[in-house]
């Protein structure tokens, strides 16, 4: 990860920088997948940018490659992890909205198992 993309203070990004432990699903040079560590359904997978970027409404039109890329992986994990009935994709932008963690993030929920994901 590049030093001038990484936050401190930032649990995601500490986390990208493997300083925190998770179940990884998929990393590159710009995107990290992990399991949520308290599932609100039987898959819970987490995808951020490597690059720290707080919100939806902090995006810069140059992280529009970073965000397509984002997306088209989304598909690709919704793939490789079975999903094959369907998936919720969840984006809450700011602490208003229920941003808990101030770093991009998006949700992928699938399975039947699922608790309520208004507080995610």
């Amino acid at each position: 990860m590049k030093k001038s993309s990484y936050n401190n203070n930032c649990v995601f990004c500490q986390i990208a920088a493997k300083q925190l432990p998770a179940k990884i699903v998929f990393e590159d040079e710009d995107l990290f997948a992990f399991y949520d560590i308290k599932p609100k359904a039987d898959i819970h997978v987490l995808i951020i940018p490597k690059k720290h970027i707080a919100t939806l409404a902090s995006l810069e039109s140059s992280d529009a490659g970073l965000m397509g890329k984002l997306l088209y992986r989304v598909r690709l994990l919704a793939k490789d992890l079975g999903i094959t009935e369907g998936f919720k994709l969840v984006l809450n932008n700011g602490l208003k909205a229920g941003q808990l963690v101030p770093h991009l993030h998006f949700h992928i929920l699938a399975g039947s198992n699922y608790t309520d994901i208004s507080k995610i």
